[in-house]
């Protein structure tokens, strides 16, 4: 039957297969780490020469200035980008895991009465301003270190200032 020599037999099995394959694990990184490959401590392993840089002049493209595409952005795309936005912001003035975002554009920063904000967004802006949306959509947490949203970002400008412009439309 099952004594105690039997448990200890089937306990100190367990912990010995634990233990090699922790010293499996430990010895296969080792043996297998390349180094670098995350964080700023990362190299690129080979550089393909094409020449197209230098026919381009330059490298690499700007980026198209945030006010000339607010200017012309497409509301109808920012109701599409809002689709990133409508599991916790409602347009109907009701609040759901975040705040209700219409009429937000132009809006004191945690001014929604009744929403328990983190705080960390006043610190880092008083007014919703179109240049103050497109730094917090971004990068949330980049812009307002501390908040409790939990989005990554958008990081396309044109989807941002398309966002933008359809939250704009919106009545608050």
């Amino acid at each position: 039957m099952l004594d105690t020599m039997t448990f200890t037999k089937v306990l100190g099995g367990f912990c010995g297969a634990l233990l090699i394959f922790l010293l499996g694990k430990w010895g296969a990184e080792t043996i297998y780490h390349v180094g670098g490959g995350h964080g700023e401590e990362g190299q690129q392993a080979y550089l393909i020469e094409t020449g197209s840089d230098d026919a381009e002049g330059g490298g690499e493209e700007e980026e198209a200035d945030f006010e000339t595409l607010l200017a012309s952005a497409d509301v109808g795309a920012g109701e599409k980008v809002f689709g990133k936005c409508r599991a916790c912001h409602k347009l109907d003035g009701t609040d759901a895991t975040g705040p209700h975002l219409n009429g937000v554009v132009g809006r004191d920063v945690g001014s929604v009465s009744g929403f328990n904000y983190s705080g960390a967004l006043s610190e880092a802006a008083d007014v919703w301003t179109a240049e103050n949306l497109n730094g917090f959509l971004e990068n949330p947490r980049g812009y307002a270190s501390g908040t409790s949203m939990s989005f990554n970002g958008i990081p396309d400008t044109e989807d941002r200032a398309n966002l933008i412009a359809y939250l704009d439309s919106t009545e608050g």
